[in-house]
């Protein structure tokens, strides 16, 4: 039952960080509108059925049924086409159908779609509040509008990275022993279980044991496992003092490293691998253990490169997006495994963190840490996919305003007349199949997080 609260606590964490994450990056995009003068109607933190909701001035404040986003209402985000009106409210409903409908005989219904965003936009603004709409801003007000909600993001993600990394650390291998194998085995051996007549591990038969700090490998102290690790392989056949501490006490031991085949490692602990793509192998000592982690603080200067490596590993999963979700497509309706380093939804970071935190063998500080880490990779996510230049993403709308600085300065500079604001309505059809595809994608990763879930602790 304990198991079953802790899974719940670590789901709601991950839905109330969200909550936040997505509520402040509204505020990105609220307080620099409200600074240069737009007029916002409504701020809500998600979709659906309005659950609560309070007027402050003339902006409305409220929280929606389904926490997957959330959205500011500015007026006048498309400018009006020439000769075009709001909709005069004595018309009527069947005026309107009708002059809806030659609209659709005579454009089309992608035009229509157009039309109708422009005709949206001309109701939102009262009268004599067209300099307040957003489209009359400079174009540097509109990126900055459009761009403080993935700034926030960002900010929110420096600042979690920065807590994990220098109030927490990350794990790194210690110098105790955290496991010991019982029998020699090469690398490339097609079994990695024991028989009755293997042949014992050299660190079991001289004695070593999980939780033994190693001191020093033949008169040299030990400083980093990897410097254990040289020592060891080194010395194949020979026999080494090997000094540990146990229990508040020295013993020495006598540890003779076994030759057998090894993959070949890189400085960061993972398999070189050749052109082919095969794992390297060379025949070095081996004794047979392994290193427990710990955490270790980092300084302040390691906070942003964590940061950007985040944010170059999600441009690297959007680029190849499509062919990710076709392998996510094959797991989940298929008998193959998922990719845990492929894309995942918001139910499948909920199920990791209830995960974490329902496991009574991880400390109570890792799980924080965990915790924190999934938060900030979160909002890297929200930071990056945001700024995809398609609409109606924040980027779409960047994009937009960078087109529109792009021909005023080109008209300024061979002297012809300011251009009028790009019609970003034009793109309403693309903005409804972007639409159509993320809610497809959406709905394939939750179906994935629950028939064929990622699992990450093997």
């Amino acid at each position: 039952m304990d198991s079953v609260l802790l899974f719940i606590l670590g789901v709601a964490v991950i839905v109330v960080g969200l909550a936040v994450s997505i509520g402040l990056h509204e505020v990105g995009h609220l307080l620099p509108a409200k600074l240069f003068g737009v007029k916002v109607t409504q701020y809500m933190i998600g979709f659906g059925p309005t659950l609560w909701s309070k007027r402050k001035g003339e902006t409305e404040y409220g929280i929606k049924a389904i926490p997957l986003g959330g959205y500011i209402s500015m007026i006048g985000m498309f400018p009006p086409t020439a000769g075009h009106a709001a909709r005069d409210a004595s018309t009527g409903f069947f005026n309107q159908l009708v002059q809806e409908g030659e609209q659709t005989v005579k454009q089309g219904a992608l035009a229509t779609l157009a039309d109708d965003a422009r005709q949206a936009s001309a109701d939102t603004i009262g009268e004599g509040e067209e300099h307040r709409a957003f489209y009359q801003l400079a174009v540097w007000k509109r990126i900055i509008i459009m761009f403080g909600g993935p700034f926030m993001n960002l900010v929110i993600a420096v600042v979690l990275f920065a807590v994990l990394l220098m109030g927490f650390g990350t794990a790194q291998a210690s110098t105790t022993v955290g496991s010991v194998s019982a029998c020699v085995l090469p690398a490339t051996a097609t079994s990695q279980t024991c028989t009755a007549n293997a042949e014992k591990a050299p660190g079991a038969a001289a004695g070593l044991t999980p939780g033994d700090r190693l001191v020093s490998i033949d008169g040299t102290v030990i400083t980093s496992w990897n410097q254990s690790t040289d020592l060891i392989r080194n010395a194949p056949g020979t026999p080494l003092s090997v000094v540990v501490e146990r229990d508040g006490t020295m013993q020495t031991l006598t540890i003779t490293p076994k030759l057998t085949e090894r993959y070949v490692t890189d400085a960061s602990g993972k398999v070189v691998k050749n052109a082919s793509g095969v794992a390297e192998t060379s025949d070095v000592g081996f004794v047979g253990i392994g290193p427990a982690s710990e955490l270790v603080q980092q300084p302040a200067s390691a906070v942003l490169p964590q940061v950007g490596e985040n944010i170059g590993g999600v441009v690297h999963m959007i680029v190849n997006l499509p062919s990710r979700l076709v392998d996510v497509a094959t797991a989940a309706f298929g008998p193959g495994e998922r990719d845990p380093n492929g894309p995942i939804s918001v139910v499948g970071v909920g199920r990791i963190a209830g995960e974490i935190v329902s496991i009574d063998t991880i400390p109570v500080a890792s799980k924080i840490a965990s915790m924190l880490g999934l938060l900030a990779s979160l909002n890297i996510a929200l930071f990056v996919f945001n700024l995809v230049p398609l609409m109606p993403l924040d980027g779409g709308h960047i994009a937009g305003a960078l087109w529109d600085g792009l021909r005023r300065s080109y008209a300024k500079l061979f002297r012809r007349p300011k251009p009028s604001p790009v019609d970003m309505a034009k793109l309403m059809p693309l903005t409804f199949a972007v639409v159509i595809v993320l809610g497809g994608m959406s709905l394939l990763l939750i179906y994935a997080d629950l028939v064929k879930p990622i699992n990450i602790f093997g």
